[in-house]
């Protein structure tokens, strides 16, 4: 038992020198040099902002009632397109019972002064074919019957404005149809069936009955921060993206930069606005969020490098090219140009053909 308790021991002890022996010599040897290249490339690179906004009609007009009363009628929905001049709706007048009364007053008076000019011309009317008066007097008969007509339909006209917002001679016309001013897309009516409206007047807005706007003239509305908005300039392009459109991409132009900045968030931002170019097969709808990529600056077919290639020192840049002795690299200073924080313009220091060490 002894025997073979010492055999173990000198075989466990030879094992751990043979293996110190080992870990000790791997640790000598020298580590294999592992690193990737990479040539320059001819590309194109665009320096580009992002502008967060929505996309809105740029006309947007609310049509508001020429008269208080209840809705009696609605012909449209939203969503419908409309041209300038279709009704939407019919509003009901109600009327005041006082101006009412005073109304039916004055046609009672006007039809009493009609009937006694009436007597009073086939009197006159009657004595000049008989040659009794001078046709001064039969035509000073003939114009009181005809101004007393007048007074009549004018009393009458009256009754009808108050009571019903139109005269039976301009049914057409009436003041109780609520049209459109605007050829486009009715986008929302808040108002429903006996709802009551305000007129809109000096005094007050008046209450909206349906919002249209014009679909097809879109504009981008959004904010720049003001780091940036010294960089860009009205008539720039403009790459839209409306997250609610995946894989779509709308081209677009900036039109307006606003001159005061606002402050939003802690932060100064200024609003800008850009034209948006749509085809007739795409519906674009009211409010959808976008983000507008505005190209800062652009150049194409450049020599560029990853800017994972490129080593600070200083004020002064360099990178790695590889010599003929592949694991041998020459330490080289190059001019650099546009970025887009993934490749970047090489003016100098480096070919095309070279082979360039990328930093981990």
């Amino acid at each position: 038992m002894k025997k073979f308790l010492k055999i173990s021991a000198i075989v466990i002890l030879v094992v751990l020198v043979l293996g110190t022996f080992y870990m000790l010599w791997k640790k000598s040897q020298p580590e294999k040099t592992s690193f990737s290249t990479t040539s320059p490339i001819v590309t194109t690179i665009e320096n580009k902002t992002v502008a967060t906004g929505k996309v809105e009609p740029r006309t947007v007009v609310q049509i508001k009632p020429q008269i208080s009363g209840i809705i009696t009628e609605i012909y449209k929905e939203a969503g419908q397109q409309v041209k300038a001049g279709d009704v939407i709706a019919k509003v009901q007048i109600i009327p005041d019972m006082v101006s009412l009364s005073a109304a039916e007053s004055r046609i009672k008076r006007a039809q009493i002064a009609l009937e006694k000019a009436q007597i009073d011309y086939d009197t006159q009317k009657s004595l000049f074919d008989k040659g009794v008066i001078t046709q001064e007097a039969y035509q000073t008969a003939t114009i009181e019957l005809k101004s007393s007509q007048v007074d009549l339909v004018d009393a009458q006209n009256n009754y009808d404005l108050m009571k019903e917002g139109i005269t039976r001679n301009a049914s057409n016309y009436s003041n109780t149809l609520i049209r459109s001013t605007i050829n486009g897309m009715i986008l929302d009516i808040p108002q429903k069936v006996g709802s009551s409206v305000i007129q809109s007047n000096n005094f007050n807005d008046g209450t909206t009955i349906a919002t249209v706007a014009n679909m097809k003239d879109m504009i981008f509305v959004g904010k720049i921060d003001e780091t940036e908005v010294g960089k860009i300039k009205v008539g720039m392009p403009i790459v839209l993206v409306i997250g609610a459109l995946e894989g779509k991409t709308f081209d677009a132009t900036l039109e307006y930069i606003a001159p005061q900045g606002i402050s939003d968030g802690g932060a100064i931002v200024f609003e800008i606005k850009a034209a948006v170019s749509l085809s007739d097969d795409v519906f674009v709808r009211s409010g959808y969020s976008s983000n507008a990529q505005i190209i800062l600056e652009k150049k194409e077919n450049i020599l560029a490098l990853p800017e994972s290639a490129l080593i600070f020192e200083k004020d002064s840049v360099f990178v790695e090219v590889q010599t003929k002795d592949t694991l041998v690299f020459d330490k080289r200073a190059v001019k650099l140009g546009l970025s887009d924080g993934i490749n970047i313009e090489v003016l100098e220091g480096v070919t095309q053909n070279e082979k360039i060490k990328l930093v981990k």
